[in-house]
């Protein structure tokens, strides 16, 4: 989901870049970093985003919009994120991948609940 670079670095610079939808980190850290891009298939899609809160809107929307399967090592998260913060709930199916050999459960959207800040 976050792929770190140096500070400076320019969108043509980035390597490594996997297929699916990803944030990559313009610093040593999300909470720290000066500025963030999204990329979609290997490709920066937008290559100055101003905050992480964005970058992780973008990048949800990328998954969302292209109908791209959640990869397996992030189908929790991507599912926690589609269902409690971007409200997202349909009655039954999901988004990730399916694994061979363990069952699959969704997030009760019944268990989510909107963290309300002072």
């Amino acid at each position: 989901m976050f792929l770190k670079v140096d500070e400076t670095c320019l969108p043509s610079e980035v390597d490594d870049l996997p297929s699916s939808p990803c944030i990559v980190v313009c610093g040593s850290s999300p909470l720290t970093a000066g500025h963030f891009m999204v990329a979609v298939d290997q490709t920066i899609v937008n290559g100055s985003v101003p905050n992480v809160v964005d970058a992780l809107t973008l990048m949800f929307a990328a998954y969302y919009c292209l109908n791209i399967s959640y990869p397996t090592e992030l189908g929790g998260t991507l599912e926690f994120l589609q269902r409690c913060l971007f409200k997202i709930n349909p009655e039954k199916g999901t988004k990730r991948e399916r694994k061979a050999s363990k069952k699959q459960q969704s997030v009760n959207p019944k268990r989510c609940f909107t963290a309300v800040w002072p």
